[in-house]
């Protein structure tokens, strides 16, 4: 789990031998079932994505259970600006790659395109055990997440 807090935003990630490298971006594209449930139980637009940096990206956002939208590219069918990739200016490059998937997500969170691809790199980012007691849970979750306020009784 990571957290951008100034733009609260949460990555929700399986750690697992079958989640790195390449064979993990492949996992992560076929397996969506956690984005579709808390879409529907958070009542609230879940965005799954995928970052493969030598093959492409993309981005599904689930809604209520269902999925509601997303995008793919694959980088090797991206169209070029006329003239030859070497005249392709950093700047240029920076701007197209913010219409691809990854870089409108990070639009809609207010974060720039780098800024999303290091959230797993966080300082602000735990491992959360599936096994352990809920105190286990909650004291991970709580270094993590801002303390809520109670309300106040008039």
């Amino acid at each position: 789990m990571s957290v951008n807090r100034r733009r609260k935003v949460v990555r929700l990630a399986y750690v697992a031998p079958f989640t790195q490298g390449r064979p993990g971006a492949h996992w992560y594209a076929a397996h969506h079932a956690l984005p579709r449930l808390l879409s529907r139980a958070a009542n609230a637009t879940v965005h799954a994505y995928v970052y493969d940096p030598d093959e492409g990206e993309e981005v599904i956002a689930y809604g209520n259970g269902r999925r509601v939208g997303g995008e793919r590219v694959v980088y090797e069918n991206v169209d070029l600006p006329e003239g030859k990739p070497e005249d392709l200016d950093e700047a240029a490059f920076k701007h197209m790659q913010s219409r691809w998937p990854m870089g409108h997500l990070a639009h809609v969170f207010g974060l720039s395109r780098q800024e999303l691809l290091k959230l797993p790199l966080a300082t602000q980012g735990r491992v959360l055990v599936l096994e352990g007691t809920p105190a286990d849970a909650d004291a991970a979750l709580e270094a993590l997440l801002p303390v809520s306020v109670a309300p106040h009784a008039h």
